[in-house]
């Protein structure tokens, strides 16, 4: 014997109890077809098997269906009574504590709630509850539920699969509806976290149940008006939508895209319902496609139904061809129903079988309880009709079926009681004359890796209000790369403002929650998608102050070598013979390496080329100022022995000149040999100057050897200036003091201004400033030593004579 539980009618009336007298029956409302389709699925499956001679043969199934009329309460006690076998229990009876179980197994419920109250109230006696869609998934839970099973995936999987699925259309933003039981309430649940997990965030989360009052659904309502989501999750029962349907098409709730649970999306009745077109274009999961042969023609064949005499069958005719029986007078029964109705011309919610694959459902369940039974009593040609059933090995038996229907479907359980987890994605495509067409339009399977679980085919997908464009659903646009994600306060994660990257930060992809520092070398682009390398700044030759400061070198050199020339030519003259040639000459050749070695510093700083630089300044100018220093001497020593007991000369000869000279320069070579040997000059990428550029220059490597050089040129330099100073007024008509105190003059007034400007520049302005400044004095001694004598030579040939040199000075 089989039970079974179904839901024949979806409402009751309330009857208030005066707790005078027994509760009344419950008065049972709206018949409900697809239950009548789900216990006609039973039937078939019973009369299926008990025909089949390999399946139990001689064994015959028999069944005991009851109505719940949706009410838990009644179902407790419909299970009670298939328990032990009485129609009524009482609560002080010790009767049906005594007895064996009437029924094997029982099939149902349709629904989660009554199915864990159902499963509660009879697993201890461990009697199997097969439900063909209860789908919530605390049912899974044994240690609650020990003795239910199901033939639908558990909601474990559908609401893993419906976050993904939002995920995957991009919609992060939703509002979410759910039927206020254990299927809506666990169900969201796992959505919910599972969203959260995905970074989809609710907006709202309400709650509904068919029995509401008007003003609750009301609400409801004003919750969806005023949210901002354009996407809609509907974990709701069949029941729950076909009432809320009526309210969101009253208030014309249109343009939002609803994703939506099996419970309802492939239901024929709730599309027939959708009159404003609320619900077009929704997707959602339904059970996959199934086909049972002669089970659509056994369930249109209801014509043994009325031969049964029964009321409730009765009434299911009458509700079906809508008409009455009726009884006259007599005890003749006047029929508008005459009983042979038939159903050809007949349209309505029995005769439409969308509902197939929870039928199908319904049919394994039955298969798997014969299958048990056909192994607990050792079947082959004959059954063993010795053997005492009872429901605990029974139920161990269905847990370990694995067997295929006539259709190739493969059945069996997991250690909870479910059945594998399988999927299609439907997508409503209305038509003409309010029909929808459920269209497939992908897959879920959980058998597959987790990156494969979700397919989706190369169908056209049709969206709320017939739209081919995916709809948008999020509080805040995606952040572009170059931004970054800041959360508004108060608010969901999915609600932020996007943030541009500071400088110097960058974020390559889109909703980046962080901007990342650029590496030293590198700075971000303008659109701060992007580190890309720091300009390279160095005086190079190229710009226009590099080739300036070239031309201006060179032309320094050339200047030089002419004037070198021109006292070459001149170098027999008084002029030139009167000022010391022999210096004169060597110091317009550290001259002309003074201006040259200015061109060192101009080009892409080097480690030879860093060392030579100042190396090369320092040398060269200690060079310059000390034939400068030594032709001022001269002056002096020459004036100082022209007066009467005095020949200092013989102590300054040419000899002492010379190695005045290289005994000033050999000092500043050793001072550029210590400073190369313990911490010498080397290029430098200097990254704080400038943010979005590295200036490329020469670390001095010891400071105390770069000041030690420009400290000797200055000592030299004040040496020389002094010399001078002190010879400036001696009696001659080309005192050369007069010359060299100018060009000192002006060669201490450049090097004085040249340390304040050289650490206010930054980058290649420094080294532009020590090149104008090396310029600016060879320039000073150039022109003020040398030019005016060039001058005389040239232009004033007559004053180049030893007469005139000396004449006013000579003695009388």
């Amino acid at each position: 014997m089989l039970g079974g539980i179904f839901s024949f009618h979806s409402n009751w009336r309330n009857k208030q109890n005066t707790y005078m007298q027994k509760p009344l029956p419950l008065q049972c409302t709206s018949l409900n077809f697809r239950e009548f389709q789900f216990a006609q699925a039973m039937l078939f499956a019973i009369e299926e098997i008990n025909n089949s001679t390999d399946l139990l043969p001689g064994i015959s199934l028999g069944y005991n269906i009851y109505d719940t009329c949706s009410s838990i309460a009644r179902s407790l006690k419909v299970a009670l009574a298939l328990t032990n076998g009485i129609d009524d229990v009482s609560s002080t009876s010790e009767a049906p504590c005594t007895r064996p179980a009437q029924v094997q197994v029982i099939m149902g419920e349709t629904s989660s709630s009554p199915s864990t109250a159902t499963a509660t109230i009879i697993g201890p006696f461990h009697i199997p509850l097969i439900s063909h869609f209860s789908t919530c998934a605390c049912l899974s839970d044994k240690t609650k539920y020990p003795s239910f099973l199901r033939t639908v995936p558990s909601d474990y999987y559908q609401s893993r699969a419906l976050a993904q699925l939002v995920k995957h259309f991009g919609w992060t933003w939703v509002g979410a509806v759910r039927t206020n039981d254990d299927y809506g309430n666990n169900g969201m649940a796992t959505f919910t976290e599972t969203a959260q997990q995905l970074g989809i965030c609710l907006e709202y989360s309400v709650s509904v149940f068919r029995t509401d009052p008007s003003e609750k659904i009301r609400k409801v309502i004003e919750v969806i008006k005023a949210s901002t989501s354009k996407v809609i999750v509907a974990f709701l029962s069949h029941k729950d939508m076909d009432v809320l349907i009526h309210d969101l098409s009253y208030h014309n709730l249109t343009g939002y895209q609803w994703v939506g649970s099996e419970s309802w999306i492939f239901d024929s009745q709730i599309a027939a319902v959708d009159k404003t077109h609320i619900l077009d274009g929704a997707i959602g999961l339904s059970i996959p496609k199934a086909h049972v042969s002669g089970l659509k023609e056994f369930m249109l064949d209801v014509k043994p139904l009325i031969l049964s005499n029964n009321d409730l069958f009765t009434e299911f005719w009458e509700a079906l061809f809508s008409c009455k029986f009726k009884q006259s007078k007599s005890t003749d029964i006047q029929r508008d129903c005459t009983g042979h109705e038939d159903l050809a011309g007949v349209q309505n919610s029995f005769t439409d079988m969308s509902l197939m694959p929870i039928f199908n459902n319904v049919y394994k369940g039955v298969y798997a309880v014969a299958h048990a039974l056909h192994g607990i009593l050792s079947c082959n040609k004959t059954c063993d009709n010795n053997v005492q059933l009872d429901p605990f090995t029974i139920l161990q038996h269905i847990r370990q079926i694995n067997f295929k229907t006539k259709e190739g479907d493969e059945v069996y359980f997991n250690e909870n009681g479910d059945p594998p987890a399988k999927y299609e994605i439907i997508n409503w495509h209305p038509r003409e004359n309010n029909i929808v067409d459920f269209v497939t339009v992908g897959l879920y399977d959980t058998s597959l890796p987790a990156d494969k679980q979700l397919n989706l085919l190369d169908k056209p997908f049709i969206w709320t209000q017939g739209s081919h464009q995916v709809p948008v659903s999020v509080c805040s646009e995606k952040c572009p790369p170059g931004t970054r994600k800041v959360l508004q306060k108060g608010k969901p994660v999915c609600c932020y403002d996007c943030i541009r990257c500071a400088e110097g930060e960058m974020s390559n992809f889109t909703d980046s929650i962080t901007c990342v520092r650029c590496p030293p070398e590198y700075w971000s682009n303008e659109r701060r998608d992007a580190c890309i390398k720091k300009e390279l700044v160095f005086l190079s030759y190229e710009e226009i102050m590099g080739t300036l400061l070239t031309a201006a070198s060179l032309f320094g050199t050339c200047m030089t070598a002419v004037v070198a020339l021109i006292f070459f030519k001149y170098r027999k003259t008084p002029l030139v013979r009167a000022n010391n040639s022999e210096l004169s000459f060597l110091l317009l050749f550290s001259l002309t390496l003074c201006f040259l070695c200015s061109l060192t510093f101009i080009g892409r700083p080097s480690e030879w080329s860093c060392m030579l630089r100042h190396t090369a300044f320092g040398i060269t100018f200690v060079l310059c100022i000390s034939c400068v220093l030594g032709k001022t001497i001269v002056v002096l020593m020459a004036f100082k022995a022209r007066l009467p007991g005095r020949n200092v000369m013989k102590w300054f000869g040419p000899t002492q000149q010379r190695l005045s000279v290289l005994g000033f320069t050999l000092i500043q070579v050793i001072i550029c040999i210590l400073w190369l040997t313990v911490s010498p000059p080397f290029p430098y990428m200097n990254l704080k100057e400038f943010k979005d550029k590295i200036i490329l220059e020469c670390a001095l490597g010891s400071p105390v050897g770069f000041w030690a050089v420009l400290g000797y040129i200055g000592f030299l330099a004040i040496l020389c200036f002094i010399f001078a100073f002190l010879a400036r007024k001696l009696p001659d008509n080309f005192n050369e003091a007069q010359f060299i105190t100018f060009s000192m003059l002006i060669f201490c007034a450049v090097w004085i201004a040249f340390i304040p400007a050289y650490f206010s520049s930054p980058g290649k302005f420094s080294v532009a400033v020590e090149i104008f400044a090396i310029l600016a004095s060879s320039f000073g001694l150039l022109i003020c030593i040398f030019i005016p004598k060039c001058y005389v030579m040239l232009l004033k040939p007559e004053r180049n004579t030893k007469k005139n040199i000396f004449g006013k000075g000579a003695p009388k």
